[in-house]
């Protein structure tokens, strides 16, 4: 299904909760999906059409300690410091939020410069289902 730039749409016949849209960062056609499932979020951003670096996010707690957020690369490129910065931003936004629900993110990026990845950041906030 063909979404117009610049638009978002939540789907009824989904079988979970998702919200997906395409828009224009920095030259390029970005289509991103946020999903609510009911142990995790999903949020698959691409602009090669395809999914790229997936990456899991989550907050740990401690009663001793303040929380902290752990991010790793389950699978592709390793030596992308900004990936992990995205994720943990969206993470800690997600917590803020009231939930506790761990974030698994696909980023499948032409451009990876820290512009980019603030405008997605800012998009999958705007569009959040936390």
């Amino acid at each position: 299904m063909e979404v117009p730039m610049n638009s978002a749409q939540s789907g009824p016949h989904f079988p979970v909760q998702h919200r997906s849209l395409s828009l224009d960062i920095k030259g390029n056609k970005t289509d991103i999906v946020i999903s609510k499932y009911e142990d995790t979020f999903m949020v698959i951003v691409t602009q090669i059409g395809c999914m790229g670096t997936i990456l899991a996010a989550k907050k740990d707690e401690s009663v001793f300690s303040d929380p902290t957020y752990n991010v790793s690369v389950l699978f592709g490129k390793r030596d992308e410091p900004l990936l992990l910065a995205c994720a943990r931003q969206l993470i800690e936004h997600i917590s803020g939020s009231g939930s506790a629900r761990p974030l698994v993110i696909s980023l499948g990026l032409k451009d990876h410069s820290q512009g980019t990845l603030k405008d997605i950041i800012a998009a999958v906030i705007e569009n959040r289902l936390w």
